[in-house]
């Protein structure tokens, strides 16, 4: 299977950001510039149609923005393709995950095919000491806080909670309720406030989990106690089978304004872009300006997740529309057209990327089954009756299974 795609590897800086830095915060009269493009980027004025902040549009081209491509003037050609391998190799593990549970080695998988450069971007606008609280789709964002990709896939197949340690790369365990994680964000940046930390919050959610009272009260907190959080929306079209139509009357970064902070819409299939608009949120946060609501305009190209049949509630069209967007082929164009990589680059990430694949196979099926009682454990501080109850009886639950000679 030949994907433009892609490994696990050392985290790199992220784009833009160079070595002995640690993203200072800009002066005042770079913060009332970022409040000018506030309030070109939420549609304030009297146009019909949506402010869509673009980079590079779907054939490649550069596009010139006054206010944010100063969040991206020092990205050198290296970073470019280092972007490119990002979504890539993610693209890849995404891929492979997907082949995976159809094999019936991962009980569940939700695909980010055609996020990529959501997730990219924004995942490489973040310092090592910001603080990330994902969905269950944010795995883009995990390769670029260093996550293993593998460690992503235990609690898909069911032998582990979570699979690494939050605080090893300030990067949140998966959170499946959905919209909880913004509510978590919000607590966790006032907390950032209060101990004076020069450091901002992400949380990300799709355009579903907008709907959510979780979410509704993270602004309502976020925007009275001024926390240093970024909400960044993936509106990728779709809650699972409903459109965005039919869950708000407005573009969804409008809603911002009636909690008291600015939104922003940002081609979501535009990597550079996506990288500006987040840095620019980040630092208003690390500023003392409080919250902002992004919202990455793209689409899901596949299903919700692996039990999903998207067959059902859309066609084809919309989908092949979409697919002349691949934020992937996007920026290799760009690429390509700037001189900027050659097809020994390409070539060598194709190998690259079946590696990973071969890796992530492998590593999945060698994961070990986990305890049958490891359920039990950690759920009181200091036991529980109850659960010694339910213990001993799912143990006479397994004890019951033997075979004809009488062996367990």
């Amino acid at each position: 299977m030949t994907v433009e795609s892609t490994a696990a590897r050392t985290p790199r800086r992220s784009a833009g950001t160079k070595a002995g830095t640690t993203g200072t915060k800009r002066t005042t009269s770079t913060t009332k510039k970022a409040a000018g493009a506030t309030k070109k980027a939420t549609g304030a004025g009297k146009s019909a149609e949506p402010a869509l902040v673009q980079l590079l549009t779907p054939e490649g081209k550069r596009v010139k923005n006054a206010e944010f491509d100063q969040y991206v003037a020092d990205v050198t050609a290296d970073d470019l393709r280092g972007l490119y391998r990002d979504m890539v190799l993610t693209r890849r593990f995404d891929a492979e995950a997907t082949s995976l549970q159809r094999q019936g080695e991962l009980g569940l998988w939700a695909s980010l095919l055609g996020q990529e450069a959501a997730q990219i971007g924004s995942g490489r606008a973040l310092r090592d000491d910001d603080y990330v609280f994902p969905t269950y789709r944010e795995h883009g964002v995990a390769w670029c806080r260093g996550v293993d990709p593998t460690n992503l896939l235990g609690m898909f197949r069911g032998v582990n909670n979570g699979g690494w340690d939050p605080n090893g790369n300030n990067f949140h365990l998966y959170t499946i309720v959905i919209g909880s994680q913004a509510l978590h964000a919000t607590g966790y940046a006032m907390g950032v406030a209060k101990d004076g930390a020069d450091s901002a919050v992400i949380a990300y959610f799709g355009d579903g989990a907008s709907s959510q009272g979780d979410v509704a009260e993270a602004f309502t907190f976020s925007a009275v106690y001024n926390a240093p959080v970024v909400f960044f929306c993936q509106n990728n079209q779709w809650a699972i089978s409903e459109p965005t139509e039919k869950q708000s009357r407005v573009p969804l970064y409008q809603r911002a304004q009636g909690f008291g902070f600015p939104g922003v819409r940002v081609d979501g299939n535009d990597v550079l872009a996506n990288l500006a608009v987040t840095k620019w949120a980040l630092e208003r946060a690390r500023a003392g300006e409080g919250p902002t609501l992004v919202e990455a305009f793209t689409y899901r190209m596949g299903a919700h997740t692996t039990s999903d049949d998207p067959t059902r509630y859309r066609g084809d069209e919309e989908r092949l529309a979409w697919e002349a967007k691949d934020p992937i082929l996007r920026l290799r164009r760009y690429l390509e057209a700037s001189n900027h990589a050659d097809e020994g680059f390409f070539a060598e990430l194709e190998t690259e990327s079946e590696a990973l694949g071969k890796r992530v196979r492998e590593a999945v099926r060698a994961m070990p089954d986990p305890d049958h009682f490891a359920i039990f454990e950690n759920v009181y501080a200091d036991g529980h009756a109850l659960v010694d109850e339910e213990r001993a009886q799912f143990a006479a639950y397994q004890a019951s299974f033997a075979d004809e000679d009488g062996g367990k």
